[in-house]
């Protein structure tokens, strides 16, 4: 039983194991390596023919270099539009970024601008509500002040006198608040004023009145129309200016709207 066994020794079948288990792992290696497959390629290149083992070694080695190709070109791809995402990105937030500096940059133009405007607006307001004009607009005096005369009970003229014919809009000469505004006697209708100044001024003859006692007035602002009513020779505007709501208090009129900036 011993000697037959050795007997058939030379045809073990571990040689074809052998040899089927190395082109395996040749063909292994070639999908990891593309160095070890060139090695072994030229190896085999060195026999007559391919045998069974070669020719399958081959194939692997083709397809091996096609997957690590289209793995390398997909891995550049996804590399190149990461990139491409990126820089898109880093523009989108730079052109976020220089958006809002300069949404910032017209939001402060604007600002400054609008309460530029506004202080002019409140500097002018400040300006012709400290201002004075005359009575009457385009007017002149026709009777000066203390001009000597019959026609008045002082023997002189108290104030001064605007020509005006019956219906002319009179004005406030400034800023202040009505102190009286109806019947004055010999002054007929008349309005008087206390200026913010603490003087007051007095509108007489009128032919209608158009504001009230308690009444704030403004520069230029109507405050009736003048008229003949009262102790007159015809229609024209009696004004006088005083230190006092009463009669008597008069300081002269044409100096004091001089020295309140009105040319008369």
């Amino acid at each position: 039983m011993a000697s037959t066994r050795t007997a058939t020794g030379k045809h073990r079948r571990t040689t074809k194991v052998n040899v089927r288990t190395g082109a395996n792992v040749v063909g292994i290696t070639t999908v990891a390596s593309g160095v070890v497959a060139g090695i072994t390629g030229q190896a085999f290149a060195a026999d007559t023919g391919p045998s069974p083992q070669q020719a399958g070694l081959t194939q692997a080695i083709v397809i091996g270099d096609g997957i690590a190709d289209q793995i390398e070109a997909q891995a550049q791809s996804q590399e190149t539009a990461a990139e491409q995402a990126a820089a898109k990105a880093k523009a989108e937030a730079i052109a976020r970024q220089e958006a809002a500096r300069k949404a910032e940059a017209t939001a402060k133009r604007a600002k400054a601008e609008r309460e530029a405007k506004e202080r002019a607006a409140r500097e002018a307001e400040r300006k012709r509500l400290n201002t004075f004009e005359t009575p009457i607009t385009g007017s002149y005096v026709s009777t000066g002040y203390q001009a000597a005369s019959g026609l008045w009970s002082s023997g002189s003229h108290t104030g001064i006198d605007f020509h005006a014919s019956s219906g002319t809009s009179v004005h406030s000469v400034g800023m202040g608040e009505i102190v009286e505004a109806g019947w004055g006697g010999s002054y007929g209708n008349n309005v008087v004023i206390k200026m913010n100044d603490g003087t007051y001024t007095q509108y007489g003859h009128l032919s209608s009145i158009s504001v009230s006692v308690g009444q704030k007035v403004t520069p230029g602002q109507q405050i009736g129309l003048s008229g003949a009513t009262g102790n007159v020779t015809g229609p024209h505007l009696h004004f006088e200016a005083r230190t006092s709501p009463d009669y008597g208090s008069d300081i002269d009129p044409l100096a004091y709207l001089r020295s309140h900036g009105v040319n008369v």
